[in-house]
């Protein structure tokens, strides 16, 4: 199983990075995100970079952006340049297809969430006196645990919104409307009634910022477990074929 993910993994990797269409897109891209997280928001922060961990967690989420086109891309792409009945008449198992497009946007995306931190600390390193700086332990893991799950998370949406897409363009357009569900989320508390706005916000002032961390891992792990859940139904190579 794992040699099939690597296949299927170095495959997603090679035709989305050295593809003509999107590969010097996608560097461009990398370096931006890289530049804004590892060296202009940490300068703007300066030393609390280190010390207010929301500021590093609610960044850290930037880089699932870059896995948008390639999870968009997976299936629905594939179907555009007739290549999806070549990738399903393989011997590759069911699983190994679908997981090993969903990990290569996580470990990309991860990847890059995991090298933005690590610049941000050699940036601020140059930058302050009186280090060695970084991260406490505690903030640094809730920032990679974060980010990975919310890859994860969107990667899997992505994938799942591909799969019976005509286009990648179709699957992109469906996976926006779902991060603008995600994005107005939180202002959807203004609409509930008000006894019920006031308890959820006394709760909410209530926690530190590890019991906010806590809750929102867990929600997150739910929300991972069921969508992948709904990936692995929804991937039937037979009903695939037949579209």
């Amino acid at each position: 199983m794992w040699h099939d993910l690597q296949t299927m993994i170095w495959k997603e990797w090679k035709e989305f990075f050295t593809s003509r269409s999107t590969g010097r897109g996608t560097l461009l891209s990398t370096l931006i995100i890289l530049f804004v997280l590892g060296v202009f928001m940490p300068l703007q922060v300066g030393e609390g970079w280190f010390t207010q961990p929301l500021s590093v967690v609610v960044w850290a989420w930037m880089p699932i952006f870059l896995t948008l086109g390639m999870v968009t891309d997976s299936f629905a792409g594939e179907r555009e340049r007739h290549t999806l009945e070549t990738l399903l008449a393989t011997r590759l198992p069911d699983l190994a297809i679908l997981l090993g497009k969903i990990l290569s946007a996580v470990l990309y995306g991860w990847g890059i969430a995991i090298l933005s931190l690590l610049l941000a600390a050699l940036t601020l390193n140059l930058r302050l006196k009186g280090g060695p700086y970084f991260y406490a332990p505690e903030f640094f893991a809730a920032a990679l645990g974060f980010s990975l799950l919310s890859t994860v998370l969107f990667a899997a949406l992505g994938v799942l919104s591909s799969l019976r897409a005509a286009t990648a363009r179709q699957a992109y357009q469906r996976l926006s409307l779902i991060l603008l569900g995600f994005y107005f989320l939180p202002f959807m508390i203004q609409f509930l009634p008000t006894d019920l706005r006031a308890r959820i916000l006394e709760a909410l002032m209530g926690l530190d910022w590890r019991g906010m961390m806590l809750a929102l891992g867990g929600v997150l792990v739910v929300l991972d477990v069921g969508v992948l859940g709904v990936c692995v139904r929804r991937f039937q190579r037979s009903r695939l074929l037949l579209d």
